[in-house]
């Protein structure tokens, strides 16, 4: 029994490392991309480990669980199409005996996912958003890259910043300036040949002075009224540490650690405001992390009932019903201004599904 419950255990774990992984890598794509556009603007290297430190725990609870699942539809799909399980039972070995030490291994997992999820995710997230924008603010001419329009909110207007070259540390090529409404109409453009940029670190403020310039004033944001101007040099300011120090006010509720959450809720009720979003909040990490056990009661069943030893027919069972557990969770998520409809509860609804019906075809195979 030692050997059997080894031979599996040893298949699954090296196909949930694979699947970890891969998943793990996949996930960071995006996030991957954005942080290197940085670094080519002079962000440190430094800083895109830190980055990757703080991203992976909140991703991991996204990918365990997956992993689970896709070396549970792997490893007990091949087994059940070489009739390995098979020969497991007529030699009188149970399901239950067979699945045993996957079961821990899962239980072992979601434990994991819990700590991830209610305390040291979150919190990270938080750091991770906020770091970008501090070494934004520390270093501000990683702001401007040529073909890449920077744009910040000045009062009831937007202003966007274009540029075709950046020379040395503070001098820009080819601006555009571009002030528009609320609306987006454009009320006033300026094209200047060339830019220099000096940077208040004390006061977060960026000082321009853009030179030899071509100033379009429209009233109204229209065509009617437009009226042109050459002057040598014009200046405007940018206090891009602003939003920076404004981001240290609050806390998202989703970058909170289970205790302050837990506190925010009991303080929003004492007001008498509305918890929906904080409990959904709360009610969709608790269900994250328990949903390794969901999936590999799903999985694993499915896998041996359809007894499929292809690769790719696994992959494909996996990203559908992770597909629909994720979609479920984001439906039900965005019923938050539903309250009357109690969408924090409804978010457990994808793991009760999973678990009853994995049960249900699990005790069927077990009395075949």
């Amino acid at each position: 029994m030692r050997c059997l419950n080894w031979y599996v255990t040893k298949s699954f774990l090296i196909t949930f490392f694979m699947a970890i992984l891969v998943l793990t890598f996949a996930m960071t794509g995006a996030n991957l991309i954005k942080v290197l556009d940085y670094i080519s603007r002079g962000i440190p290297f430094i800083i895109f480990c830190k980055y990757m430190l703080y991203i992976i725990p909140r991703i991991l609870t996204f990918t365990v669980p997956w992993a689970v699942m896709v070396s549970a539809v792997l490893i007990f799909g091949r087994m059940s199409a070489d009739n390995e399980i098979t020969a497991m039972r007529a030699c009188g070995v149970s399901i239950m005996q067979i699945i045993s030490p996957i079961l821990l291994i899962t239980f072992l997992m979601t434990a994991l996912c819990v700590y991830l999820q209610v305390e040291v995710g979150p919190p990270l997230l938080g750091k991770s958003r906020t770091m970008m924008k501090e070494e934004a603010a520390i270093r501000p001419m990683a702001l401007f890259e040529p073909g890449n329009p920077f744009s910040y909110s000045e009062g009831d207007s937007n202003i966007v910043i274009s540029i075709d070259d950046r020379i040395n540390d503070n001098e820009l090529r080819g601006v555009i300036f571009c002030k528009t409404d609320k609306n987006g109409n454009i009320l006033q453009e300026i094209n200047a040949a060339r830019g220099v940029v000096e940077s208040d670190m004390e006061e977060m403020v960026l000082k321009f002075t853009l030179l030899d310039c071509i100033i379009t004033d429209r009233t109204g944001g229209s065509d009617e009224g437009v009226s042109r101007a050459f002057t040598q040099n014009f200046s405007f300011q940018y206090n891009y540490g602003k939003e920076a120090n404004g981001q240290q006010l609050s806390v998202k509720a989703k970058y909170m650690p289970l205790k302050e959450l837990l506190g925010e809720i009991r303080r929003t009720k004492l007001k008498n405001e509305d918890t929906t979003r904080l409990e959904i909040e709360l009610n969709k990490r608790i269900a994250f992390a328990l949903s390794p056990i969901a999936f590999l009661l799903m999985g694993m069943p499915l896998a041996i009932r359809t007894s499929r030893r292809e690769t790719s027919i696994g992959l494909f069972i996996s990203v559908v019903l992770a597909a629909v557990y994720f979609f479920s969770i984001i439906l039900f998520e965005s019923l938050d201004k539903f309250s009357w409809m109690y969408p924090q509860y409804l978010l457990w609804i994808p793991n009760i599904i999973f678990q009853i019906l994995g049960a249900i075809m699990t005790y069927k195979i077990s009395q075949r």
